[in-house]
C-alpha cells in the first residue's frame, strides 16, 4: 500500500554501527533493539572479530577493517607501529565511508571507532558516541579520541559527565 497524498514516508537515517568485541557488541546491540529497525543499518567490525557478525539481530551489510591498534592485553604499541596501524585501517576504511555514505556513525568504545568517527565526520556524518556503561570515572582512550569532534557524546555515569560539559548523560543505556 502506498503513502497517502500529502503524507510522506520519512527516509530511513542511514547508520554505519561500529561494533567491537565482547561487551562493546553486547552494548551495542542493546542499544540498536531500543532504537528499532526504522533505520538502515550497515556494521563495521573489526577484520579479527569472528564473533560479533554471528550476534547482529538487525539486517544490514558487514563491512571490515583492520585495527587501528594490538588488542593483546597488557601491550602497547610503540608510536611508529600505532601510526601505521591507524594509516591502514583508515586506508581500508575509505572505499566503505565512500560506498556507505553514513548520515550517522554511532560507536561506543573499540578502537575502530576512532578512525571511522574521524572519516565519517570527513563526508559529513553526524558522529555519535555512548561511552560504555564500564567507564565511571575516566572515559576510554577512543573516548577521549572522538569526544571533540563528536556531535552527540553519550555517559552513562553522572561523575562521568561532570567532567566533560558536552557530554550528556543519559542514565544507564546499555
Amino acid at each position: 500500500a502506498s503513502p497517502r497524498p500529502g503524507k510522506r514516508r520519512k527516509p530511513m537515517t542511514r547508520v554505519l554501527v561500529v561494533l567491537g568485541e565482547g561487551g562493546h557488541t553486547r552494548q551495542m546491540l542493546q542499544l540498536l533493539d531500543q532504537l528499532g529497525p526504522q533505520h538502515e543499518y550497515h556494521y563495521l567490525i573489526a577484520a579479527e572479530d569472528r564473533l560479533s557478525e554471528g550476534k547482529i539481530r538487525l539486517p544490514g551489510p558487514v563491512y571490515r577493517a583492520g585495527r587501528p591498534r594490538s588488542k593483546v592485553q597488557g601491550h602497547t604499541d610503540s608510536l611508529p607501529v600505532a601510526a601505521w596501524h591507524t594509516l591502514r585501517s583508515l586506508a581500508q576504511l575509505l572505499p566503505i565511508l565512500r560506498q556507505v555514505r553514513p548520515q550517522a556513525v554511532l560507536a561506543n568504545g573499540p578502537a575502530l571507532a576512532v578512525p571511522a568517527a574521524l572519516l565519517g565526520k570527513c563526508f559529513g556524518a553526524a558522529i555519535i558516541y555512548v561511552e560504555s556503561a564500564s567507564r565511571v570515572q575516566q572515559m576510554s582512550t577512543s573516548g577521549r579520541l572522538v569526544y571533540p569532534f563528536a556531535d552527540l557524546f553519550i555517559v552513562q555515569w553522572p561523575a562521568l559527565q561532570a567532567k566533560h560539559r558536552k557530554a550528556i548523560y543519559a542514565g544507564r543505556l546499555l
